[in-house]
């Protein structure tokens, strides 16, 4: 028996034996618990949900033609009419601002748990019917994802990346170059590999680089984050935003990277700049790096075939074949192996991920169906969305208010209406993706990198990533917007 549980059963034995002045009956009673108070945090966090949700409601009412949202008497008058239409707004608020939050203020439900908790309400208030819901889901972007995931996952499980980290650290002879290649190499698989699986594979590599060579690990950590959001750029299969980007605009691949690329390459240029200049002290320098053996333990045969099934999958992508099928078929012949036990590859998968997808499709549907009527949308031309500035700056708010895939699914009934709809979706996808680098929290990337460090013993602080990511937000969205 363990003493935690030794101290328990002692604990347990002490409260149910009465004392010499205690009767047996009176000590099998319960003494009556004052009622518990809820913390300061969690009123706190119910505060800042009614006050992040006021906003949402005042936007709502003026678009159906009520100048002000003052009073529940208000409300009742804009949408007595409709209930359906009641629902559909408050279930859309209170998952926005549960994935904005990260939770849901006073419970554990997560950002996942939220999004399939709005589908769900969808449904069960009449929003939308079970049918519809299942017909709001796009399984192109669910499939295209899945066989990423797969993809990535038998190239971090071969060693391939153990073997590129090992490069590295043997061949690079100065700090700045050891930074240049990171950066490169992180964003260079970020273009087509996802950036949030790659952040989960590199990281621990690079901490451990880092820590081999004697070098602050910080300003590689943030390298490897920094670059993967602006590598990501690139192409649809960069990240999950541009995934449904391109499932929702059927923009080809090729047309995708020849637009954008040219935006990552200069991004990264700029990102190994920004690190180099903001750490004079780790790379102003001219002390050589002392290449140091690095263990590395890979299966050759099996990435050698990784390699061949993902270059193949890149070539079919840019031949123009459907994105969700080639990447399916190739996540399913990294499957025909006799070197990796299936559980080790669905161990490796963003299962929530998936789930969450599904769920904000039939909550943004809801919406769209109740809610965004044509008056609606069209009230949406104050703001001018097809000047490329006014989308660009509205996508790179939303995306730091309530994160880039949200936010990309509540501008598609809007950026449908514009003129240029391809360009409008490419605006979209460089300013959502982009603008993740303006904090820390900013995206999903950010958050792996500093999560996985903090795990072994390295703090990657706010305002030590705000001075690298913020000003270099801004420059390569505005970059993004000249080029666009």
């Amino acid at each position: 028996m363990t003493p935690r549980a030794a101290a328990r059963l002692t604990s347990l034995q002490t409260d149910s034996v009465p004392t010499d002045g205690q009767s047996h009956s009176s000590a099998l009673v319960a003494e009556p618990r004052p009622a518990e108070r809820p913390s300061w945090r969690r009123v706190a966090g119910w505060l800042g949900a009614a006050v992040a949700a006021v906003p949402v409601f005042g936007l709502v009412a003026h678009l159906l033609g009520t100048p002000e949202l003052t009073s529940a008497h208000a409300l009742t008058q804009v949408v007595r009419h409709n209930v359906t239409e009641v629902a559909a707004i408050v279930i859309f608020t209170m998952t926005y601002v549960a994935i904005a939050l990260g939770k849901f203020p006073g419970l554990r439900l997560d950002r996942t748990g939220a999004a399939l908790a709005g589908a769900a309400c969808m449904v069960v208030a009449g929003v939308l019917p079970l049918k519809e819901a299942y017909q709001a889901i796009d399984f192109n972007t669910i499939t295209l994802l899945l066989g990423m995931m797969i993809v990535v996952a038998n190239l971090r499980l071969s060693g391939l990346f153990q073997l590129v980290s090992a490069w590295v650290a043997t061949h690079a002879r100065h700090p700045v170059i050891l930074l240049s290649a990171v950066a490169l190499v992180s964003g260079f698989f970020s273009a087509f590999l996802v950036n949030d699986t790659i952040c989960l594979a590199l990281t621990p590599l690079v901490l451990d680089v880092a820590l081999l060579l004697k070098r602050n690990p910080v300003p590689y950590l943030l390298a490897v984050a920094i670059a993967s959001n602006v590598g990501s750029t690139a192409t649809i299969t960069g990240n999950p935003q541009n995934i449904i980007i391109g499932s929702l605009s059927h923009i080809p691949y090729a047309t995708f990277a020849s637009a954008l690329a040219p935006v990552a390459a200069v991004g990264l240029l700029l990102t190994i700049a920004a690190i180099a200049l903001i750490f004079r002290k780790e790379f102003w320098t001219t002390a050589p790096l002392q290449a140091q053996p690095v263990r590395i333990r890979a299966n050759y045969p099996l990435v050698v075939k990784s390699v061949l099934i993902a270059l193949g999958m890149v070539v079919g992508f840019f031949l123009g074949l459907p994105p969700a099928g080639v990447a399916i078929v190739a996540g399913v012949l990294m499957l025909f192996t006799r070197r990796i036990k299936p559980e080790k590859v669905y161990a490796e998968l963003d299962w929530p991920l998936l789930v969450m997808f599904a769920g904000l499709f039939i909550v943004v549907a809801g919406l769209e169906k109740s809610v965004l009527s044509a008056h609606v949308i069209a009230a949406f031309g104050a703001l001018h969305l097809e000047h490329l500035p006014n989308l660009g700056g509205l996508t790179a708010l939303l995306s730091n208010l309530v994160s880039n895939v949200p936010a990309v699914l509540v501008l598609k009934p809007f950026v449908g209406q514009l003129q240029n709809p391809q360009r409008a979706w490419l605006v979209v996808a460089m300013a959502s993706t982009l603008a993740g680098n303006f904090t820390l929290i900013g995206s999903v990337a950010n958050l792996i990198v500093a999560q996985r460090a903090r795990a072994q013993g390295v703090e990657i602080g706010f305002w030590t990533y705000f001075k690298v990511g913020a000003p270099l937000s801004v420059v390569t969205l505005l970059i993004g917007m000249l080029w666009l």
